[in-house]
């Protein structure tokens, strides 16, 4: 199976996401890819921020080597599931979608708890440490949802 977490600048929840899942996997033993992107071309390039980097090391994730990128329609291609933080990044990927088919991958993360809820995960850019900290427990609570949903057995080995 292969998973994509969309953001807006790819340098906080996106990435997060991302290294919270591929750790969660890894440890379970199960075959999973992981990435992230987001739609703001600012921080194309960059690394996650060094609070979301200093959240996630404080939990034996490094995300340092994370370079943000840009959701291109090839991801509806390259991956099996992709969900998004909030409104804005479902409202962004339904428009890159080339059909009804790329929507059915799409999916708003904080669902996998709340379903059908549409929830957004905390933004914790314009925010401190502390709000680093609580996205981190959202992001990894749905993250330990997601290791339940694919557990061995029921991964995709695509």
């Amino acid at each position: 199976m292969k998973i994509l977490f969309v953001c807006t600048g790819n340098i906080c929840r996106s990435p997060m996401a991302e290294g919270i899942l591929r750790n969660k996997f890894g440890n379970a033993g199960i075959k999973v890819e992981t990435d992230s992107c987001g739609f703001e071309s600012f921080h194309v390039g960059d690394n996650p921020d060094k609070r979301a980097q200093a959240v996630c090391g404080k939990y034996g994730i490094d995300i340092s080597r994370h370079v943000a990128r840009l959701f291109r329609k090839q991801d509806f291609d390259d991956f099996d599931r992709i969900y998004v933080m909030d409104s804005s990044h479902y409202y962004s990927v339904s428009r890159m979608a080339r059909s009804a088919g790329d929507m059915t991958k799409v999916d708003y993360l904080l669902n996998i708890i709340y379903p059908g809820k549409n929830l957004p995960v905390d933004d914790p850019w314009y925010h401190d440490l502390q709000a680093f900290e609580r996205t981190y427990k959202q992001l990894d609570a749905a993250c330990d949802s997601l290791i339940e949903m694919t557990g061995p057995g029921k991964e995709d080995t695509k």
